[in-house]
């Protein structure tokens, strides 16, 4: 008795990557590398990085408990991972960006569960809040969509 492979889950040798990968994992590691930057610089209180925040947003983000910080850090760290992973066409990207999505939940659950301040209440925070999410979500339905596809080894 022989048992053939599952070929639903093999990789097709003839799929190409095609050009929109190179350009959505580019972009997304650009988009990825500044959220790391943007944590990396927030979390070890660069006076120069800070410097244009509001004192009561510094406040806000100093009082973060470590499970914030993590969720963030996960967040941030697992987007970077996602996009590296997209541009070595590993299936694994779409689990990445997945906790990716878990991190910034974690974030964002804090950020709605407690008071904000007046500084963190605007329209461009509420805007880039948004954007976040949908690019984040964008990513993984695309790595997914990839791996569906069959680009995604």
């Amino acid at each position: 008795m022989t048992i053939e492979p599952d070929t639903a889950k093999q990789i097709d040798p003839e799929v190409k990557a095609p050009l929109h990968l190179w350009v959505v994992g580019i972009l997304s590691l650009l988009w990825s590398g500044y959220g790391c930057y943007d944590f990396v610089m927030t979390n070890v209180r660069d006076a120069g990085y800070l410097a244009p925040l509001p004192p009561d947003m510094i406040d806000y983000l100093d009082a973060y408990p470590a499970w914030v910080v993590l969720g963030w850090a996960a967040g941030v760290g697992f987007s970077l991972i996602g996009a590296l992973l997209l541009l070595g066409r590993s299936l694994w990207a779409a689990y990445a960006f997945a906790f990716s999505l878990l991190g910034l939940a974690t974030t964002q659950v804090y950020d709605f569960a407690t008071p904000t301040p007046p500084s963190m209440k605007t329209a461009a925070n509420w805007g880039m809040t948004g954007l976040i999410w949908i690019v984040a979500v964008g990513l993984l339905l695309y790595a997914i969509r990839m791996r569906t596809r069959r680009v995604l080894t």
